[in-house]
């Protein structure tokens, strides 16, 4: 098994997850629909859950002494949003930046399932990897109702 690869794999992953779990508070905390709300904040329970679960694979393969915690371009998002509800936006808006993350989110994924890495790893991040499409496409189409709606 090739640590090193393991290792920026489930880094990666888990920054990509606390981001998500950050940028669906940020939602939930946007969002003026009650359903919204409830789904943003499962989200970021199950994201916390992921990251959770892939930091326990990192210690152990003995790398778990790095504290990690999401991303430069992840707060650089959350930011973005902040600024654009503060300057009117609504609930769609809010859908259309976390379609964005999603999308980062389900790339991160795609390229660890094609990577090389050990069975029991490869198992836990194609299970994660199913959740975070479902949610990607949940979120898809949540957006693309909100735009029908306001048209």
């Amino acid at each position: 098994m090739d640590v090193n690869n393991a290792v920026s794999v489930l880094e990666e992953l888990i920054q990509t997850c606390k981001d998500g779990q950050k940028g669906y508070q940020e939602a939930a905390s946007k969002v003026k629909r009650t359903d919204l709300k409830t789904f943003f904040n499962e989200q970021a329970q199950e994201r916390g859950r992921f990251a959770a679960e892939l930091e326990a694979e990192l210690n152990r393969v003995g790398k778990g002494d790095k504290k990690l915690s999401g991303s430069v371009l992840g707060t650089l998002h959350r930011a973005w949003i902040d600024t654009k509800v503060s300057l009117g936006g609504d609930d769609k808006t809010v859908l259309d930046w976390l379609e964005h993350g999603e999308d980062r989110a389900k790339d991160a994924y795609q390229k660890a399932v094609k990577g090389s890495l050990p069975a029991n790893l490869m198992e836990i991040i194609r299970r994660q990897a199913a959740s975070v499409q479902a949610a990607h496409d949940k979120v898809k189409q949540l957006r693309d109702t909100a735009e029908a709606a306001a048209a």
